[in-house]
């Protein structure tokens, strides 16, 4: 995809634009095939084996699955944490679940824990916390075009943990920065996983 020389605000915005186009172009059907391989090459990784505790996101449309691997996390006994977005300061709090059938839609449209202080999460008290990162398209090196929200950025920069960034092999493009939408606030993800298992 060719960016052409727009600022970084049009270039982020024409680059969000084209990858949200062609993840809803792709077939739910397809896409569903696609994540359950995305799902089974993250449980078959060594860091997911050994995580203690899963930072996940409840997906939507067409991202992205993450239930199965929210599901597999339980029945390996970790604790499952999902992200609530502060708008105030564009940070996150993270609550543990152990059940997905109470989570409430943020003004996002974002499937969120309850805001509940007995179950606040501090992933810095895990021993090996895992994050599953979303995005719209990720390059080789573990850079992301997020959703604009800054969110992840913010968790990332202080996390020391593994971070997944989950993608299909269609939306992973050589080099983000090549194309001029790469920020010096961006932290790249440790490993991005396709269906093709991992990119790097």
């Amino acid at each position: 995809m060719a960016i052409g020389d727009t600022g970084l605000p049009q270039a982020k915005a024409a680059l969000r634009k084209h990858c949200r186009e062609r993840r809803d172009n792709m077939g739910r059907t397809q896409r569903a095939a696609i994540d359950a391989r995305i799902t089974a090459c993250v449980s078959g990784l060594a860091q997911f084996a050994q995580a203690d505790l899963v930072l996940s996101y409840a997906s939507i449309g067409s991202e992205v699955s993450t239930y199965d691997l929210i599901a597999t996390a339980w029945e390996s006994g970790k604790v499952v944490a999902l992200p609530r977005c502060h708008m105030t300061d564009h940070t996150m709090a993270w609550h543990r679940v152990d059940s997905l059938k109470h989570l409430l839609r943020s003004s996002f449209g974002v499937p969120e824990p309850p805001d509940n202080p007995t179950t606040l999460v501090n992933p810095r008290d895990a021993l090996s916390p895992l994050a599953l990162v979303p995005g719209l398209a990720f390059d080789r090196l573990g850079m992301r075009i997020g959703y604009g929200g800054g969110f992840y950025d913010r968790f990332l920069q202080g996390f020391d943990g593994c971070s997944v960034g989950l993608c299909r092999e269609e939306l992973v493009m050589d080099d983000l920065r090549a194309l001029g939408v790469v920020e010096p606030h961006d932290v790249p993800v440790s490993l991005v996983v396709t269906e093709f298992a991992r990119v790097q």
